[in-house]
C-alpha cells in the first residue's frame, strides 16, 4: 500500500469523526443568595430553554462581601432549582462551595437520549 494514500485516508477518517462529534455547550445562570421569586422564575424559564436545546447548565450562587453567611439559603435555592428541573435535566454535580461561588451542574436529558 502506498504510504501517501494511507495518510490521506487516515486524515479523511479523522475529519469525518471530527465532523460527527458535537461540542458540549455550557450555559451559566447566576443567582444571589436572596434572589426574589420573580427573578428566580425568570431564570428558571431560561434554564429550561437551555436544557431543552441540549446544553449543559452551570447554575451558581455568587456571594458578595459578607453575604457568605447565607450559604444555607444558596444551597436551598440550588437544590430547589434542581428539583424543579428534574423533568428536563439530571444533576451532574450537587452544590459545592468554591471560594465565593456555590456551583451546581445539570446535564440535559435530551442530550443523553441522542447517543
Amino acid at each position: 500500500m502506498d504510504y501517501g494514500k494511507f495518510l490521506y485516508q487516515q486524515k479523511k477518517r479523522e475529519k469525518e469523526l471530527k465532523a460527527k462529534s458535537s461540542q458540549v455547550v455550557i450555559k451559566e445562570i447566576r443567582f444571589g443568595p436572596q434572589t426574589d421569586e420573580h427573578d428566580y422564575e425568570f431564570k428558571k424559564k431560561n434554564a429550561i430553554k437551555f436544557l431543552q436545546d441540549g446544553a449543559k447548565l452551570k447554575a451558581f450562587v455568587f456571594f458578595k462581601g459578607r453575604s457568605i453567611i447565607y450559604k444555607e439559603q444558596g444551597q436551598i435555592l440550588l437544590l430547589r432549582l434542581a428539583q424543579e428541573l428534574d423533568d428536563y435535566g439530571k444533576v451532574e454535580q450537587l452544590p459545592v462551595l468554591e471560594g465565593k461561588r456555590m456551583i451546581m451542574y445539570i446535564a440535559s436529558k435530551r442530550r443523553q437520549s441522542n447517543f
